[in-house]
């Protein structure tokens, strides 16, 4: 045994096709509690990894939405012959067209998809390495195509080692705002913009007790979060949305990933706001690791003060807030939203990869990769776009 039970109850060596590899072992692991003490060496030494990949955000996701779907983890880990960790692929399975998919771990609330790699190791992995690790997804896990969508091209200056395979453009980009630490703040926002934003927020001051700040106690996550469970579907069926919040184990696993203190300090999701005495004003909420800031979700008051933009006011102050402390690069979630481009005016391409492990994988990776290339022609036509916007509205496109 290893030192952890793995799907086969044993780690594999790596096939003989591994000459060229560095990958000498591979466990394969389906309890995600058996994979932590891995998984947090390998977040605790030097590694790239986005902070959607933190074990503290995948567990309660998989726990409480990934089960609840039928999602089984497989999460698969490579070695090199000492035994030291050289990547972690989270990924969880699922059936669909009769054939074993695939998938990175945390569906929709994982705006970033990528592996957890030694650092040194992502840096010279080649395609042979690639190859070891499907083979053992094959061969010991009957995987029969992944799905590994998402994901950026490089993370913190490093390039993304799958995107050596065979990939296209994902269904979006994301809109990104690089940041210098220690240029001026006309350098992340314009002095035009700015003065726009200052004279909104000058109406929202004269709320009583008007403030924005950063939720650092338990108390004040909990009472944000309530107000944001009360107000975001009513946003949401405001725009004809299905309410994602709604589904199973999904407001749980939010709530349990933002009381969840990180080891560095703040919280596995950080949420900043602005509040009066009487209303949340406004809520942005995403993942920090130190070095870029991302967004997950957001809502704005139903109340009158929503004329004043207390949304855009608030994505000021968090810009400020991260600038201060030094990070290198913010992003509002991928997607071509008109406030994401007021802000972010650096687009970061992001990828996906339909990789068959098999003749039954073939069929499904051909239909996936069509179909994601029909939905980012859609979202790259304005008419195709419209004509989309109206069949959502009318209830025949989801």
């Amino acid at each position: 045994m290893t030192m952890a039970a793995a799907i086969e109850s044993q780690t594999a060596a790596a096939s003989p096709r591994s000459a060229s590899s560095r990958i000498a072992l591979i466990d394969i692991f389906s309890d995600l509690v058996q994979a932590e003490t891995v998984w947090r060496s390998l977040e605790a030494q030097h590694h790239v990894s986005t902070p959607y990949q933190r074990f503290d955000f995948l567990y309660p996701w998989q726990l409480m939405v990934g089960t609840r779907e039928g999602l089984r983890p497989l999460v698969v880990v490579a070695y090199d012959r000492d035994h030291a960790p050289l990547l972690l692929l989270p990924l969880v399975l699922k059936q669909r067209w009769g054939v074993r998919i695939g998938h990175f771990m945390g569906g929709k609330h994982a705006t970033f998809n990528m592996a957890l790699w030694n650092r040194d190791f992502a840096a010279a992995a080649s395609r042979a390495d690639l190859d070891v690790l499907f083979a053992a997804i094959r061969e010991r896990a009957g995987v029969d195509v992944l799905a590994l969508e998402q994901q950026p091209l490089s993370w913190r200056d490093l390039p993304n080692p799958m995107s050596l395979l065979p990939h296209q453009p994902s269904v979006n980009d994301c809109p990104v705002m690089p940041m210098a630490p220690g240029a001026p703040a006309t350098t992340r926002i314009s002095h035009s913009v700015r003065s726009r934003l200052k004279a909104k927020e000058r109406k929202l001051k004269a709320l009583p007790g008007y403030r924005y700040h950063v939720a650092t106690s338990d108390g004040d996550i909990e009472r944000m979060l309530d107000a944001f469970f009360r107000i975001k579907p009513l946003r949401m069926a405001e725009q004809n949305l299905p309410n994602v919040f709604a589904e199973p184990g999904v407001e749980d696993f939010i709530r349990k990933a933002c009381i969840t203190p990180l080891a560095g300090g703040g919280r596995v999701i950080e949420i900043h706001a602005i509040e009066s005495d009487s209303e949340l004003v406004a809520l942005f909420a995403g993942v920090a690791d130190g070095y870029r800031f991302s967004m997950m979700f957001n809502t704005y008051t139903v109340s009158a003060s929503s004329r004043f933009s207390p949304g855009l006011v608030l994505i000021r102050h968090i810009v400020d807030h991260y600038a201060e402390r030094g990070y290198h690069a913010l992003d509002l979630g991928i997607g071509s939203d008109g406030y994401k481009k007021l802000f972010c005016k650096a687009i970061e391409p992001i990828f996906d990869c339909f990789v068959p492990l098999g003749p039954h994988g073939a069929a499904a990776a051909m239909v996936m990769s069509t179909a994601g290339r029909a939905k980012r022609l859609v979202k790259s036509s304005p008419a195709l776009l419209q004509l989309a916007k109206r069949l959502r509205r009318i209830g025949h496109w989801r």
